[in-house]
């Protein structure tokens, strides 16, 4: 695979590796569950305090060193060769911290890490617009997702798109939406660079989303067309609804409005539904955050189930359901929740929706968390998690049970 050559301060790029670290592994920290929710074959996770490996090094034409910081990462997603992809935000404005060092320069957009922690690839247009925005990629990256072709599919909960890109970054083949113009009133935001962009959304449109969260694609076929390749978009942070669209970027169909009934999406606080994904037995998850819930719904948007994220012997917490992902298992028995609220993963039996373990707690050490984002798995059930506000990294679980 060639590696990324488009760094920054037109520099040139060297990986340093050495001296020696202390190791300290830790395993995931587990919430009590009662006993007669647990299984012997429930998984166990320890993190990996080495994943992944230091990011480079690079050197400008004046001999002086800089360090890759990604800033924030908007999200992580897998292909099909067990690269963890991270959409991070670090070129945007501001996307670095003082305290990340004068030495500092944002990594690039998009990296690709191998299941080792070494970077494979990176690549991705940090160019901005006068205003401060990303000026080819999706403003706010927020959602990834390799298809079963691994084109990457990003999308932006900031002006209104979801793009694919060829899997090393050369190409762009197709955009939903129209960059910086959403599905909102023209006066929405008037002191935005994207003034129609944000909540409350119009929910209606067949061509514009309005800064969508999260994106999944199917490689089965479609329920209605017949065809392989629908784009499932969780147009959630200006917009309450899943939309369909099929592989060419036409409108399929919708569902989900603002409110608190079945079928409907938190009203206000945005990002919600917050995730879209698909199971192997044709179901579509919803994260349904504002109200600490998944909805389930078939491929045509008929509600099938509501799993609620209510972990006893809990304080209250916000955001229960962030994110999700699927275990690799052919019946997909487990779901993995994000818990932003409460700083966890927490593991649930698929099919019963009760809670059998957790990884993670509030913190800034290794296997501890600080505004947990976005989950993925790798092909052995390993779980690499995105982090942040705070957080601002990686980390990865190594799987040690069944």
């Amino acid at each position: 695979m060639t590696r990324g050559r488009r760094g920054v301060l037109g520099v040139k790029w060297c990986l340093r590796v050495g001296g020696t670290l202390a190791v300290l592994v830790g395993s995931a920290l587990w919430f009590a569950v009662p006993e007669a929710q647990r299984g012997s074959q429930d998984p166990r996770y320890r993190v990996d305090p080495l994943w992944p490996k230091p990011l480079p090094i690079v050197t400008d034409s004046d001999g002086l060193s800089h360090q890759w910081v990604t800033g924030m990462v908007g999200a992580t997603c897998s292909d099909s060769h067990d690269h963890i992809i991270t959409i991070n935000r670090g070129f945007l404005r501001n996307g670095l911290l003082p305290q990340e060092g004068s030495q500092s320069i944002p990594s690039p957009p998009v990296i690709l890490y191998d299941p080792a922690g070494n970077v494979v690839d990176s690549w991705g247009d940090s160019m901005l617009t006068p205003e401060g925005a990303a000026a080819v990629l999706p403003h706010g990256l927020h959602g990834c997702f390799a298809d079963y072709m691994d084109n990457i599919w990003i999308a932006g909960n900031s002006d209104g798109v979801v793009q694919k890109w060829s899997h090393d970054g050369s190409r762009m083949l197709l955009q939903i939406g129209t960059k910086g113009l959403c599905d909102g009133p023209s006066n929405l935001n008037p002191e935005s660079p994207h003034p129609t962009c944000g909540e409350p959304g119009n929910n209606a449109s067949r061509s514009l989303l309005n800064a969508p969260a999260d994106v999944a694609v199917d490689e089965g076929l479609d329920p209605v067309t017949g065809e392989r390749g629908s784009v499932y978009i969780a147009d959630g942070y200006g917009n309450h609804r899943i939309v369909v669209f099929d592989s060419q970027g036409n409108y399929l169909r919708q569902w989900g409005s603002a409110g608190s009934g079945e079928g409907q999406f938190v009203e206000g606080g945005g990002g919600h539904p917050h995730c879209v994904v698909l199971s192997n037995d044709g179901f579509v998850y919803a994260c349904d955050r504002g109200q600490n819930r998944l909805q389930v719904f078939d491929k045509e948007g008929e509600l099938k189930r509501i799993i609620t994220i209510d972990p006893p012997a809990q304080m209250m917490a916000t955001m229960r359901a962030t994110d999700i992902e699927l275990s690799r298992d052919e019946q997909q028995r487990f779901l993995f929740v994000v818990d932003l609220g409460s700083n966890r993963i927490w593991i649930l039996e698929r099919q019963s929706g009760n809670i059998v373990g957790s990884v993670g707690r509030s913190g800034h050490m290794a296997g501890e968390f600080t505004f947990p984002h976005t989950i993925a798995t790798d092909s052995n059930g390993n779980i690499y998690t995105a982090e942040t506000v705070g957080g601002r990294r990686n980390q990865k679980f190594v799987k040690i049970s069944d």
